[in-house]
């Protein structure tokens, strides 16, 4: 297969994930995985999407609906792999999934370690 070039302003017609640089360089997040670090990123951008339809709660913090079935076509991994990455996020306080019951999604809380 050839690809071809980006000519002119092509290059910024895609969107694109962001990965905060720190999860690269700070010394805690070391043993993050770069597979989790990515996950991060995606939960980042799903973010704005919840502002803009005001998933808010009782505590104006805002939430994210992203399952394991999410995380597995976001990422093309299988069952225990999504759930591994989702336990290393919160393993290193960067999410906080609040269980609601009633075979209801989690909701997700993405953390500003900043």
């Amino acid at each position: 297969m050839t690809l071809d070039y980006f000519y002119g302003q092509a290059g910024e017609l895609f969107s694109f994930y962001r990965i905060p640089k720190a999860l690269f360089q700070e010394s805690r997040f070391q043993n993050l995985s770069t597979d989790a670090k990515t996950l991060y990123g995606i939960l980042l951008d799903r973010m704005s999407l919840s502002v803009k339809n005001g998933w808010l709660d009782g505590q104006n913090r805002v939430f994210i609906i992203f399952t394991i079935e999410d995380v597995k076509r976001a990422l093309c991994c299988a069952d225990n792999k999504a759930t591994k990455l989702l336990r290393e996020l919160e393993k290193f306080g960067l999410i906080e999934r609040k269980r609601r019951g009633l075979g209801k999604p989690s909701l997700v809380y993405v953390k500003n370690f900043s």
